[in-house]
């Protein structure tokens, strides 16, 4: 990546008071340059990129997010700190944020979303595909837990029949997901389904994708529950149930066994500990997690969405060289995580809404999802080898330093503007998690 250099007696100031120089900028090359034109540029109506360096795609996103803020002198000034964030890469928010804000497209800014488990009908799994299907035309990521749906082989009285079970159905979100949903033409959906560790078809579920035929655009993983783990560390039995009737018994180190070969075997399933996830949950008092989007970063309830964002943590080793490492700036970490935090929030409230089940869902809670990338290039800038215990008070130093950022901003946002609606102090302060932060932040 090289950066063509603008003349220094010039300045472009966009509509929203951001200083940028002339219209040139980071000149990107290659795989990455094809990224950036195909997937995140602004296009006009032919389809041709309108936008060629980052820098104006950090000042379209920068002065879309800011829009919200309540004044025109906050608009300004955060459309200024959001570009300063974006620009070098030191934060980068997730791809339909960069691709749709300010482009006046209804798309989401939204990656993940979690729909509610189909009605156990042929009619219901209908309407829920039309629901994924809608989400992933505006370019949203889906989860979907299919364990509402009965075994492959039940009876069914209407039509003297029996059903096929949920891993066929599975394959009818996968062509939808795959062959059908176009994402500004140049992505493809995103699905993750899951199945809960007692459901009778589980067995079929864990080893579908050994054939390579079947269900090919979607990510499967497990919905492990506590007894389940339980019962693997006993070598006890395991029953798979449907509607409290008892229909198979197994070992659970058995199941457990056949989901680390598939594993191994095709790279699928993955795991969720589902019981784990809600008990650790900030929002354990008010909902439940039934499924994770697409790439598994954010459980989410039904109905439950999550913008995301990125601090690129590399950015913040300066210095150093082949013979001198580098160092570690904490305190330009800590303040630049808060901006992006308040970016997120913020983020909530520019998006479109086009189900007033997810506006009513994440208004009434503002849930964000702040993570990082970069920590192996990081670690090579300091001279630390990746995954020595050399690495581990460092690797710890950086996330505690997000972390604290991270609630400190958001505990300033509900000073600001309200703390979300769910908001309950007692019982948020019961939290597993809130009650293993520093006892300044409590």
């Amino acid at each position: 990546m090289t950066t063509v250099q603008s003349q220094p007696t010039q300045t472009v100031r966009s509509s929203g008071d951001i200083q940028l120089p002339p219209p040139t900028g980071t000149q990107l090359d290659g795989i990455r340059s094809k990224v950036f034109l195909d997937r995140y540029a602004h296009k006009n109506e032919r389809g041709e990129p309108v936008e060629q360096f980052p820098e104006q795609m950090w000042r379209r996103a920068a002065e879309a997010i800011a829009a919200v803020e309540p004044t025109e002198e906050k608009q300004r000034q955060w459309a200024q700190r959001f570009y300063d964030l974006l620009a070098d890469f030191k934060f980068v928010p997730g791809g339909r944020i960069l691709s749709g804000a300010g482009t006046g497209a209804h798309v989401t800014y939204y990656n993940c979303f979690v729909i509610p488990s189909p009605e156990d009908s042929r009619g219901g799994i209908l309407d829920n595909l039309k629901v994924m299907t809608e989400v992933m035309a505006r370019a949203g990521g889906v989860g979907i837990n299919l364990s509402t749906l009965r075994p492959k082989g039940s009876y069914i009285k209407s039509v003297n029949g029996t059903a096929s079970g949920p891993c066929s159905w599975a394959e009818l979100y996968s062509v939808a997901t795959g062959d059908v949903i176009q994402q500004g033409g140049s992505r493809r959906g995103a699905l993750m389904l899951m199945l809960n560790d007692n459901h009778p078809d589980i067995e079929e579920f864990i080893t579908v994708k050994k054939n390579l035929q079947r269900i090919n655009h979607a990510n499967l993983s497990v919905c492990v529950s506590d007894p389940f783990m339980d019962a693997v560390k006993a070598d006890a039995p395991w029953d798979l149930v449907w509607n409290g009737e008892v229909k198979k018994t197994i070992q659970a180190r058995d199941l457990w066994n056949l989901i680390c070969e598939s594993a191994w075997t095709s790279g699928e399933p993955g795991l969720v500990f589902m019981d784990r996830y809600n008990k650790e949950s900030n929002t354990w008092y008010y909902e439940n997690i039934i499924c994770v989007n697409p790439c598994g970063e954010q459980g989410l309830p039904e109905w439950g969405v999550c913008n995301l964002g990125a601090m690129n943590v590399a950015q913040f080793v300066h210095g150093g060289g082949v013979d001198t490492p580098g160092v570690f700036d904490y305190d330009e970490l800590y303040e630049a995580s808060k901006v992006a935090m308040r970016f997120l929030d913020d983020v909530v409230d520019a998006t479109e809404y086009f189900f007033d089940e997810n506006k009513q869902a994440q208004l009434s809670t503002r849930r964000t999802g702040l993570g990082t990338m970069g920590l192996a290039d990081a670690l090579i800038k300091l001279h630390v080898p990746y995954g020595s215990d050399e690495s581990l008070p460092v690797i710890e130093k950086i996330y505690a330093t997000i972390r604290d950022a991270a609630y400190e901003c958001s505990s300033d946002l509900a000073v600001e503007k309200a703390p979300f609606p769910r908001f309950d102090n007692e019982k948020y302060l019961q939290g597993r998690f809130i009650q293993r932060l520093p006892q300044r932040l409590q």
